[in-house]
């Protein structure tokens, strides 16, 4: 059985009772941000804010990716083949006896058409095999929550220069990021 000093330690190995329980300074929690001038540029710097939260996120490009290709699924238009495509000749198979495959064939003589297979998804001018229709499944739902979290993410890698950067937008001039514009002054 293991005693109370034991069950305290952490996986670090360390002894989280005399680690502060949660914790952390502000400054290093929060770190602080520039305030431009809107009309002076980049040389006047207004104050300094602490930057919001959601731009100290995690950053999970997996989790943004894949929601926006979830709701991306929403703006959709539906579509499918004609309910009748491929199957609007006259067609019966010539049944056994004939050294020939039993798929249906059109009927008639004198043009290149008679004789040939139809209807089936294997024939030349037939129709596909399980052919689309419009009540698929054509939007997905996601919950608020996980849009949410991939929007956050995603607001929290803007504030990376080296992921924006990575993205190929053109920052050398930025003086920093996220860039904060005094209101006032525009």
């Amino acid at each position: 059985r293991r005693s109370n000093k034991q069950k305290r330690k952490s996986r670090s190995g360390r002894d989280t009772a005399t680690e502060p329980a949660g914790r952390m300074s502000s400054a290093a929690a929060r770190p602080q941000v520039s305030v431009f001038d809107g009309k002076e540029g980049e040389s006047k710097v207004v104050g300094n804010i602490a930057l919001p939260s959601v731009l100290t996120a995690p950053i999970r490009p997996d989790v943004v990716s894949f929601i926006h290709s979830q709701v991306n699924k929403n703006k959709r238009q539906a579509y499918c083949v004609r309910d009748q495509a491929g199957m609007d000749t006259a067609a019966e198979s010539w049944g056994t006896g004939r050294a020939v495959s039993r798929i249906p064939r059109v009927p008639g003589s004198g043009t290149h058409r008679a004789g040939q297979g139809a209807f089936g998804n294997m024939c030349r001018g037939g129709r596909m095999f399980n052919p689309t229709r419009i009540w698929r499944k054509w939007h997905k739902k996601v919950s608020v929550n996980q849009r949410r979290f991939a929007l956050c993410s995603a607001l929290a890698a803007s504030a990376v220069p080296s992921l924006v950067m990575a993205r190929g937008h053109r920052i050398e001039q930025v003086p920093e990021l996220p860039l904060v514009v005094d209101q006032a002054s525009l």
